[in-house]
């Protein structure tokens, strides 16, 4: 068994956020072992699949075009 994989087992993980997908969608990786998690549908932690990545890249794309267009918005608003 791997150092890192034995601390972790025994010591637990110590996970720190590696991206910020929207403001309530974030993925985590352990510092020591790499694992790494996301937050499900229900804000539970789950394992980081091909699956949900796939699912995070899309959800990403999806709230950074609502935010530009909510920046855009706020911009033309304010002009006039």
């Amino acid at each position: 068994m791997a150092p890192t994989k034995l601390y972790c087992d025994f010591f637990g993980h110590n996970y720190e956020i590696s991206r910020k997908v929207t403001n309530h969608v974030k993925e985590y990786t352990c510092k020591c072992c790499k694992k790494q998690l996301t937050t499900n549908s229900n804000g539970k932690l789950t394992e980081l699949t091909p699956k949900f990545q796939e699912i995070n890249m899309a959800l990403e794309r999806i709230y950074n075009n609502r935010m530009s267009r909510l920046k855009q918005k706020t911009i033309s608003s304010s002009i006039y």
